[in-house]
């Protein structure tokens, strides 16, 4: 039995905390996912990551990129500001964070608020960085069935 402290920042031992996650368990909502996803940087679960976007985003995901960070990276901490979730079908949320690391040209901190749906009882990241080919009337990328413009476009780059 392992008792490592788990990255998240919720000190608690990692396999009661985001490790459960990365076994496979889904996360019960977007701020357990955001952190799961923080520790899976930290360790170096480049297949969580990919996993855990936007199942119509996952091929523009540069994944070389995405483990020369995490390997290269010593991750300082994990600060989560605030989690705010939104009804309807599909659920969606807003995660506030600051994640903190050092590298090779010192040491830095990244405030962001993320964007995440939940979908088929699964929680993923809305990924800003992959450049969508999307109308508004176009269905929505995230699987709801809905146009675009009724589901996940206020959630991209917010």
């Amino acid at each position: 039995m392992s008792t490592a402290i788990c990255p998240c920042g919720s000190g608690n031992l990692l396999e009661a905390c985001c490790g459960h996650y990365h076994e496979g368990h889904p996360a019960p909502c977007a701020e357990a996912l955001m952190r799961s996803r923080y520790s899976a940087y930290v360790l170096g679960l480049i297949d969580y990551l990919v996993a855990t976007t936007l199942p119509a985003q996952q091929a523009g995901l540069n994944q070389q990129a995405i483990r020369d960070w995490s390997a290269q990276s010593t991750w300082l901490g994990l600060e989560v500001e605030s989690s705010e979730v939104f009804g309807g079908q599909p659920e969606h949320a807003f995660v506030t964070f600051t994640a903190r690391w050092h590298d090779d040209q010192g040491e830095h901190s990244h405030r962001e608020r993320s964007s995440f749906v939940q979908n088929g009882g699964r929680w993923y990241f809305i990924d800003p960085t992959v450049p969508m080919k999307l109308g508004r009337n176009d269905n929505c990328l995230c699987g709801s069935g809905q146009k675009f413009k009724k589901c996940c476009s206020g959630y991209f780059g917010a």
